[in-house]
């Protein structure tokens, strides 16, 4: 664990970034926004000027304060990934959302220190939030202050609320099935929310999101904003998320997690 003058330096210095990336993204949201198509075999994999934008400003601010930090990022690859410090970032999680005029795509940022994620945000800069999260506990920067988080905890699978992106696209056969049989022991789910449904499980409001397929930077930024707030963050096989990132469930607590796990073993 980073010591408490080191986080509180980058804690703040992870806030910076977010007001840098808001910057350069804002003013080309529900605008022009420049959208390209990266991807092959006809898969609609789309990317815009404010992808781009956003994680060319974040990278230079974190190469003026931070020279000797590395950065791994969804646009421009690898800078020095096995660094003391390394930097993920994904500019805009959620492209499909955000080109639709949805306001539920964030910009997430997090940290590795010596390999593992210690500080983490999800940022939704055109609603005004950032949820920011570490070992230190996670919290709600907004327009009217701060708050602190918590997942809901003590919920039972037939009450638990559940999202996912898109059970047609991101699951594979065995995926889908798995999902299929979660979703039917659960109460309520929502989908398209992209990492903004992570932040609601940090917040409260959801208490699982199931995912596959992940890269580390649709992920890793939340890992210590959910387990600041109490939830856990595991791959499909219950093992912690790895370094590539693949196969994630995130749950209020150990507890619902393990239940829903088995769900997902059982049937998949």
């Amino acid at each position: 664990m980073l010591s408490p003058p080191i986080l509180s330096e980058l804690d703040a210095f992870l806030m910076e970034l977010n007001r840098g990336s808001a910057e350069a993204i804002l003013p080309l949201f529900r605008a022009e926004h420049g959208l390209e198509d990266k991807g092959k075999a006809g898969a609609f994999d789309p990317v815009t000027a404010a992808d781009r934008g956003a994680e060319a400003a974040i990278r230079a601010l974190i190469s003026r304060r931070y020279p000797s930090h590395g950065v791994i990022g969804e646009e421009y690859g690898d800078d020095r990934p096995d660094a003391e410090f390394v930097w993920v970032l994904d500019p805009i999680d959620g492209t499909r959302a955000f080109i639709s005029g949805l306001p539920v795509w964030t910009t997430l940022i997090g940290l590795r220190h010596q390999g593992a994620p210690v500080l983490g945000s999800i940022g939704q800069p055109f609603i005004g939030e950032v949820f920011i999260g570490s070992a230190a506990g996670s919290r709600l920067v907004n327009r009217h202050g701060e708050r602190l988080l918590a997942t809901r905890g003590n919920v039972p699978l037939s009450a638990a609320l559940i999202a996912t992106t898109d059970p047609d696209a991101c699951f594979d056969e065995a995926e889908a099935a798995a999902w299929r049989a979660l979703r039917r022991a659960t109460r309520l789910a929502r989908f398209g929310c992209d990492a903004y449904a992570y932040a609601m499980v940090a917040a409260g409001a959801l208490d699982l999101v199931v995912e596959a397929g992940l890269k580390c930077w649709d992920i890793e930024a939340a890992i210590p904003v959910i387990e600041g707030a109490g939830g856990v963050v595991r791959d499909w096989t219950g093992a912690p998320v790895g370094r590539e990132g693949g196969n994630v469930i995130i749950a209020g607590d150990e507890a619902l997690g393990v239940e829903a796990l088995r769900v997902l073993a059982r049937a998949g």
